[in-house]
């Protein structure tokens, strides 16, 4: 077993800990207290999006099972929980008047957080949009970046007083690729590189928001989460060094460059963008406007080369890149792999983070909102799960943290994915990467080792 007291002394006082979750992921429930229909709602109940055709109608009943949960994340004793607001719970319709039962849930929940003395760290948007929206030409829309705000602002208001630390957006970059340009995702549309048109309206809904909280919440902390990786070429070829730089920019770049200096990286993706340059330019201004806090959600590096013709990429990605897109992933070179085919790279994680710090010196305090590994976890015979794996994993990213903050950079805390077994998107219920076990069938949690460890590191971190 990893030693958590040596682990522990690696970080600095005041470091973090904490669980992150999703609302379509593990709440279920979405027939009851008036929720409206969200894009994955549709997308799922949709033949052959999801392995097995799986859904998220049920996921693991956290609506119904709030409070039991509540413990189980309360036990951990991790400091911080990360969660987002299903928007069509709380506005079935993605604006107009608040649901009352689904605004109620949510206060039961961050109730329950504050009374066993954990900080709620909601984030507004997790894919997750509601139908209606979609429905209107969701972030094709402009004014789907209104009704953000808007809805921003009623949540802002409604829980100022119990919430101090909203993070706006998740994963743009996951959203607009697989969501937009793929159509692995949710809402599935199959856009290529026209979905950079998203990725314009997803920053600017972004800093809409922040503008919204702040007017309403003015003394809250308010950031944005992305997933960031170092990008690798597969050779020096010029021919590998432009592709990898092309993925770098949609999948990296374009998502923390305009926040963070009011810029994007290239005026050629002005081109890819649906609104004019001068428009753009004016959005620039409220997309860069200042945040408390930037959250980072790291898996794995990416190598890409430039396609090969006749060379099969099937399986070098969650899901196959077209043939026609400029950049090919190939896998990255790891001595160790997880259950969901995503090496485990630790080193990645650092050189994401000092490559951010010293790309921007005005980068905020940095939490890592998402990291974890799937395992496929087994109950022995006596009922327990005893995932060695996964607590090496964490322990190795953690200590990824401390060498980027010896390297100094400010890292303020870590949060693990996930708090429970869950809906994994496209890849349904196949892989778990909880702390906590569910079965699917009778909806039991069992902690698993990890989770016991996760407890005993949170322990360490008060005692410093």
């Amino acid at each position: 077993m990893i030693d958590v007291h040596e682990l522990a002394a690696r970080l600095p006082q005041g470091f973090r800990l904490g669980t992150a979750t999703a609302a379509y992921q593990i709440e279920g429930g979405v027939a009851d207290g008036g929720r409206g229909r969200s894009i994955w709602d549709t997308f799922t109940h949709e033949s052959g999006h999801v392995i097995n055709n799986e859904n998220g109608d049920v996921a693991i009943d956290h609506y119904h099972r709030l409070e039991e949960d509540l413990d189980y994340i309360a036990d951990l004793g991790a400091p911080d929980y990360r969660f987002s607001i299903s928007w069509s719970r709380v506005l079935p319709a993605g604006r107009g008047d608040l649901n009352p039962e689904g605004i109620t849930f949510y206060d039961r929940l961050v109730n329950g957080l504050l009374e066993r003395g954990i900080r709620p760290c909601p984030t507004l948007f997790h894919w997750d949009l509601p139908e209606a929206l979609q429905q209107e030409g969701g972030w094709m829309n402009r004014d789907t970046c209104t009704a953000f705000a808007n809805y921003a602002r009623l949540m802002a208001e409604h829980f100022g007083d119990r919430v101090q630390r909203w993070a706006t957006m998740n994963e743009m970059s996951v959203h607009s690729l697989y969501g937009h340009a793929l159509g692995s995702h949710a809402p599935g549309l199959q856009m290529g590189l026209g979905a950079m048109a998203v990725v314009h309206r997803l920053l600017l809904a972004h800093g809409m928001a922040v503008q919204a909280i702040r007017e309403v919440a003015p003394h809250a902390e308010v950031g944005v989460v992305n997933q960031n990786f170092p990008v690798i070429p597969a050779s020096d070829s010029p021919e590998d060094l432009q592709a990898a730089g092309m993925f770098d920019l949609v999948t990296n770049q374009v998502f923390v460059h305009p926040i963070l200096t009011g810029e994007y990286p290239v005026q050629d993706v002005y081109a890819m963008m649906a609104d004019s340059p001068e428009q753009i330019a004016e959005d620039l201004a409220i997309i860069s406007a200042p945040i408390d806090f930037y959250g980072l959600n790291y898996y794995e590096p990416t190598v890409i080369e430039a396609p090969k013709a006749g060379k099969d990429y099937s399986g070098n990605l969650e899901v196959d890149i077209p043939a026609d897109m400029p950049f090919q992933p190939v896998p990255y070179a790891s001595s160790e792999r997880t259950d969901f085919g995503w090496a485990v790279a630790p080193e990645g994680l650092s050189r994401i983070l000092v490559h951010l710090h010293e790309t921007y010196p005005n980068l905020p305090p940095v939490t890592i909102t998402e990291n974890g590994a799937s395992y496929h976890d087994v109950p022995a015979a006596d009922g327990s799960i005893n995932d060695e794996a996964r607590i090496r994993y964490l322990a190795q990213h953690i200590a990824a943290c401390a060498d980027a903050i010896d390297a100094g950079v400010d890292v303020r805390g870590y949060y693990c994915w996930s708090t429970f077994d869950n809906f994994e998107w496209a890849a349904g219920y196949q892989e778990r990467f909880g702390l906590v076990y569910v079965d699917y069938e009778t909806l039991k949690r069992t902690p698993k080792a990890s989770y016991a460890w996760y407890r005993d590191l949170a322990r360490e971190l008060r005692e410093l």
